[in-house]
Formats: C-alpha cells, sequence, structure tokens
C-alpha cells in the first residue's frame, strides 16, 4: 500500500502545517458524511437500504482516510465503534422526526397477533375509532411489549411513506444525540488520529501490514 508523501523534499522532516490541515480535512469529512447521510435518509423516507448502504460506505471511507492519517490500523478500525452510532442515528433519525411531525396519533386496541415462524414476528392487528387499521404494529422478537386486548396509542404517516409505530417508541431527540455521540467520536479519534500520525512519520514509522 502506497504511503501519503507528506515530506519536505529537502528536508525530510513532516511538515506540521501541511498535516494539521490534513487532519482537519479528515474531521469535515466526517461531518460530511454524517450529516450527508442523515439528508439521504429524509430524502427516502420508507427505504431504510439505502441510507444504511449509503452509511456503511461513508463510514469504510472514513476509516480508509483514517488508516492514512495516523500511518497504522488500529484507530481506523476503532473507529467503526462511533461510526455504529453515526450510522444509526442517521437512518432513524429521519423517519421518527417525520413520524413526530407529522404523523396521526390515536388510540387503538390489539384485536389480533398474527406471529410468524416462532413466534418471533409479530403484527399486531389494530382497531381504532374507523375500524380496523391497515397497518399493523409490528415488532420482531420473541418477547413483544403487547398482547392481544391492550391499548396503545399509535402514529401513522398520513403519506403512508414510514411505517406506522408505537408513540413510545417515537424519539427523534434520542436518536439525534446518538448521530451527535458517532461524530463526536469520530472527531476525536481523528484529532488522535493526526497526532499520532505525524509523530509515527516523523520518526519515519510504518505499518506492520505495510512492511509485510
Amino acid at each position: 500500500m502506497t504511503e501519503v508523501n507528506m515530506k519536505k523534499p529537502q528536508s525530510g522532516t513532516v511538515e506540521r502545517g501541511m498535516y494539521l490541515l490534513f487532519t482537519l480535512v479528515v474531521v469535515v469529512l466526517g461531518w460530511i458524511i454524517a450529516a450527508a447521510n442523515t439528508g439521504i435518509a429524509y430524502l427516502t423516507l420508507g427505504m431504510d437500504w439505502i441510507p444504511i448502504s449509503t452509511g456503511v460506505l461513508g463510514c469504510f471511507v472514513l476509516a480508509i482516510v483514517l488508516r492514512f492519517l495516523h500511518c497504522a490500523w488500529w484507530l481506523a478500525a476503532l473507529s467503526l465503534v462511533p461510526a455504529l452510532f453515526v450510522l444509526v442515528g442517521s437512518v432513524q433519525y429521519a423517519p421518527e422526526a417525520a413520524l413526530d411531525n407529522r404523523g396521526v396519533r390515536e388510540n387503538v386496541l390489539i384485536t389480533d397477533d398474527r406471529a410468524g415462524d416462532g413466534n418471533a414476528h409479530h403484527r399486531f392487528v389494530l382497531t381504532g375509532r374507523s375500524g380496523k387499521l391497515e397497518e399493523t404494529l409490528n415488532h420482531d422478537g420473541d418477547f413483544p411489549k403487547w398482547k392481544v386486548g391492550d391499548r396503545v396509542e399509535v402514529v401513522s404517516d398520513p403519506k403512508g411513506v414510514v411505517p406506522l409505530e408505537a408513540a413510545s417508541d417515537i424519539d427523534p431527540d434520542s436518536e439525534f444525540d446518538t448521530l451527535v455521540m458517532g461524530v463526536v467520536g469520530w472527531t476525536g479519534i481523528t484529532l488522535l488520529a493526526g497526532r499520532r500520525g505525524f509523530v509515527r512519520r516523523a520518526a519515519g514509522r510504518r505499518p506492520v501490514l505495510d512492511a509485510a
């Protein structure tokens, strides 16, 4: 793998100003990836696979750039932890914010449970003031919070784009906090990678995998 050349041709020392600029560019890149993926999630409401795909791609792009910045792999691998927060927050914030802003709230009665194989995929049939709802309240797992006969407040999208959810599960502020925590984590790791990368390059050290 080719190393990024950040040495002065005459002195052979790493230029501190250029390295600081490179570090700040990578910081901004992380912010752009997070913001762009949140925007993509807004534009593709109801198609979560799109922001999930672009988010995963963006997270790996940042990890590769961090490897060049740090001149080693372990901080790049560590960046995948806040990347998970960025991915979850950017994908989930948009639909929850849409339901919170334009959703219609209704108190309904659970009248049936169309459980799938092994009772792991629950599709609760709902009845409201105007009769049976077209949408079901879904829970993928063995231990749902609801059962037949329960009353629950749900929020539905009048445009029919975002799936119906229980009102208690809608918390866009929490998803935004998750996104911010991921971006803060990325920023901290990037600054550390810039510092350590500068020291490593100044000392002429190379990644173990490159030497192999």
